[in-house]
């Protein structure tokens, strides 16, 4: 008897993110070198070029390569491989904020969904993070860190995603992603965070339609 497509499509994703898995791991495992990361680090702010962009700090005394961290890697690869929404397609509406921007509105406007946490203090601390927190283990949970939000980013809609990520797994946010959504399709999608997170990106995209009557919508997940 052969075996279900499901399962053929998810062996044919593991051997597909297997080699940029391995990479990624070595980065970690380089990371752990504190000679290695200053410099490493120091070339990263060189190239970022802009203010808007948030810079990449990692502390000296948080380990990169554990297995907590290498199974954040593998989970926010296979998110992305996954994911529904794509550059040109039509823009997935989960249930986190379909009531939001299920209709669009005829203004631009933006939206942070909260997804799972990426360095929740159980798990994969990152000890260069604001806050720590736990991970997430039911809704009011995700609904007390999401609130932290609404203080970091006041004027910004902010919503929480649903216990079983149904908005992190249709964009692929995990670690965190910017996207433009322009007439209920994907005109923009932004690299995986941390170091794909690229705000003048999108200041550079809006700055060009900036004139146009179109809607716009943008989603921070």
């Amino acid at each position: 008897m052969p075996p279900p497509a499901g399962a053929l499509k998810a062996a044919l994703a593991c051997l597909l993110l297997l080699p940029r898995f391995l990479l990624a791991a070595l980065m970690l495992w380089l990371l752990d070198f504190l000679c290695i990361r200053k410099k490493m680090l120091q070339k990263m702010r060189e190239r970022e070029g802009s203010p808007d962009d948030p810079p990449l700090c990692v502390s000296d005394s948080n380990r990169m390569f554990t297995w907590e961290s290498l199974k954040a890697v593998w989970h926010g690869q296979k998110l992305d491989y996954f994911k529904e929404a794509h550059l040109g397609s039509r823009a997935p509406n989960p249930e986190a904020f379909q009531r939001l921007v299920g209709e669009y509105s005829d203004i631009a406007d933006s939206l942070l969904v909260y997804i799972e946490e990426a360095h929740p203090s159980d798990g994969w601390l990152s000890t260069d993070a604001p806050y720590q927190i736990p991970r997430h283990r039911c809704l009011e949970d995700r609904l007390r860190a999401a609130h932290l939000m609404t203080q970091e980013a006041p004027g910004c809609q902010v919503v929480a995603d649903t216990m079983d990520n149904s908005s992190n797994a249709a964009y692929g946010a995990y670690f965190q992603r910017l996207y433009i959504l322009q007439d209920q399709k994907v005109v923009y999608q932004g690299g995986k965070g941390p170091e794909g997170y690229k705000i003048a990106e999108v200041r550079e995209w809006l700055d060009k339609y900036k004139r146009s009557q179109q809607t716009t919508v943008v989603i921070h997940v």
